[in-house]
């Protein structure tokens, strides 16, 4: 079946915003229970200068306990993105309920504008319902 709409679950990974600053910016929080994939896909729009690394943080909690995933549970470890309008992706296959992207950027003195998906995939079922 081609069906790939009625399988996932698209959420806000990481609102939009122009980071202009060599720093570490985190997302919002992606509650993954239910779902046993995530594919975290981020955008730019303008871009002026600087380099993004996408990261993810694993956590068992929704506040706290944040943590960079280890390499065996991310796919595509070496996303990044560095000009307009273009698209890069991420992918996590961890254990952890909670997730956040974090985007690393360097070499940026006025920045570019970003925002993230994180499509959900392979909802857990049970005798036909989902959990």
């Amino acid at each position: 079946m081609r069906d790939f709409h009625n399988r996932i679950s698209a959420v806000n990974a990481f609102s939009a915003a122009t980071i202009a600053t060599n720093t570490n910016t985190d997302g919002v929080t992606v509650d993954l229970q239910g779902f046993d994939s995530c594919e975290i896909i981020a955008r730019t729009g303008a871009w002026t200068d600087g380099s993004y690394a996408l990261q993810v943080l694993e956590s068992d909690a929704s506040g706290s306990g944040f943590a960079a995933a280890p390499a065996s549970s991310v796919l595509g470890p070496s996303a990044a993105i560095g000009a307009a309008n273009t698209v890069a992706r991420i992918g996590y296959v961890g254990t952890k309920r909670y997730v956040r992207l974090r985007i690393v950027s360097t070499g940026t003195t006025s920045g570019a504008s970003l925002s993230a998906v994180a499509a959900l995939d392979r909802q857990r079922h049970t005798g036909g319902q989902a959990v």
